[in-house]
């Protein structure tokens, strides 16, 4: 019997669970026919000991209210998944657990599952192995993460006209996806739903670069929170944001003589911020409030006041930590990496493709991953894409409406065609018969089915 007969007449199960493995968080769901965010479960993709020594796996995370040097165990490094032992413990917390809402038997689930580009052929092989001889899933498609935006309804995104409801299945023809994660940051130009690997660029910081280097500048200039890193994502995300000018917002923050502070007293104002720190013991959360310089403000910080009994705070004082760490994105060059900012990756990006794709691609650019979020981050990249990209060229650069949760959404919307998901999807029937080397050759799309 032909090959691609066999792969036509194979029956799957029902019920799919599509899963966006992140270094940062998991989001996973089952795939309805009229796929929504909201049916995407966002699950921390960790181990966490906080320091009571109590263990915290995945969602548990969610009922901590210590995260007080709480250390962290990620199975997902620089973007790939290494540590298989760590990621099971999670995935059986998420999906065979009783209690969970995500709670389903392997054998009768088709599972879609996210990787990186460019994953290492080894990752991959181990990756097969544990979803076929471990949890024993029914069928089974992996694919690059930034591809499965292509079934997201990009052109109602641009305010384009409206695509025929005959083809809002398909993926769209051209989308360069810009993908800013916690790990690394990808430019991934998609073709018929279908990345070209030769044009995919890499640039390795993300949410977790950019939270080590905050980590290291107010440990060196405030306090010391080496040991704090949960405590300094949240500050991270609470104050950030990225300069139009960061020159001229760099000497507005500068701490110069008495002429200097008076000349650049009042943008400096705008730029620093206090943040308050949160008490563990009475569950008070941290927030960010404007910059109070006053005495009262500084006995506060000092517990002055604690004998009279007045409210004690512990505060820090932001200022161009607020805009320098982002702008790493940018200037990888700041820290002595030896590669482009973000928008020289683009255009190195599109250097791969024929150029006849240019202008299609840089006016579908599509945004996410939680860097997206940053304040000021959209409108950075636009305006230096516009000014590297060919003068004939439109230049449109959107974010998703969920930057998080879109390239689950999209594979959702893949998974919600059963014509499209059972070509694709491998049973663990064919995996055993043929091995993980033809199952690589068949997902890269080396071997057409």
């Amino acid at each position: 019997m032909p090959r691609q007969t066999k792969a036509a007449d194979k029956v799957l199960p029902e019920q799919t669970l599509v899963i966006d493995n992140g270094a940062f968080s998991m989001k996973a769901g089952f795939a309805t026919p009229s796929p929504q965010l909201e049916d995407c479960n966002l699950v921390p993709n960790c181990i966490a000991r906080s320091r009571d020594k109590r263990i915290w796996v995945g969602a548990q995370l969610d009922i901590c209210k210590d995260f007080g040097e709480i250390a962290f165990r990620r199975p997902v490094e620089k973007g790939y998944l290494v540590n298989w032992e760590a990621e099971k413990e999670i995935w059986d917390n998420a999906f065979l657990d009783k209690a969970s809402v995500l709670k389903c038997d392997p054998h009768e689930v088709n599972l879609l599952l996210t990787e990186a580009p460019n994953a290492p052929l080894a990752l991959q092989n181990n990756c097969d192995q544990m979803i076929f001889e471990e949890y024993e899933f029914a069928s089974y498609y992996r694919c690059p993460g930034p591809s499965l935006n292509a079934f997201n309804d990009i052109p109602q995104l641009f305010g384009d006209h409206l695509r025929d409801p005959e083809l809002s299945i398909l993926p769209v023809e051209c989308l360069l996806v810009i993908d800013s994660g916690f790990s690394h940051t990808t430019v991934t130009p998609v073709f018929k739903g279908r990345p070209i690997q030769q044009a995919i660029r890499r640039l390795d910081i993300g949410g977790k670069f950019l939270t080590n280097s905050l980590k290291e500048l107010v440990s060196i200039r405030h306090y010391n929170m080496l040991d704090e890193t949960h405590l300094m994502n949240e500050i991270k995300e609470a104050v950030s944001f990225v300069s139009n000018n960061f020159r001229q917002d760099l000497e507005s923050t500068w701490k110069g003589g008495v002429g200097a502070r008076k000349k650049n007293q009042e943008s400096k104002d705008s730029l620093v911020v206090d943040y308050v720190l949160p008490d563990y013991n009475t569950h008070k959360q941290g927030f960010v409030r404007p910059h109070d310089p006053s005495s009262a403000a500084k006995l506060k910080k000092m517990g002055t006041m604690a004998g009279a009994g007045g409210l004690v705070e512990d505060f820090m004082t932001l200022g161009n930590e607020r805009f320098t760490v982002p702008e790493l994105l940018f200037s990888p060059g700041d820290v002595g990496m030896m590669q482009p900012g973000l928008p020289e990756t683009i255009m190195q990006s599109l250097s791969g493709v024929p150029s006849g794709l240019w202008p299609v691609m840089l006016s579908n650019m599509l945004v996410v991953g939680g860097n997206s979020k940053i304040d000021g981050f959209m409108e950075r990249l636009e305006m230096e894409v516009r000014q590297l990209a060919p003068a004939e060229c439109t230049v449109r650069i959107a974010k998703a409406p969920d930057p998080i949760k879109s390239t689950w959404l999209g594979g959702a919307r893949l998974a919600s065609n059963p014509t499209a998901l059972k070509a694709v999807q491998i049973t663990r029937q064919e995996y055993q018969e043929h091995g993980s080397g033809w199952l690589a050759k068949v997902f890269s799309g080396a071997i057409a089915r």
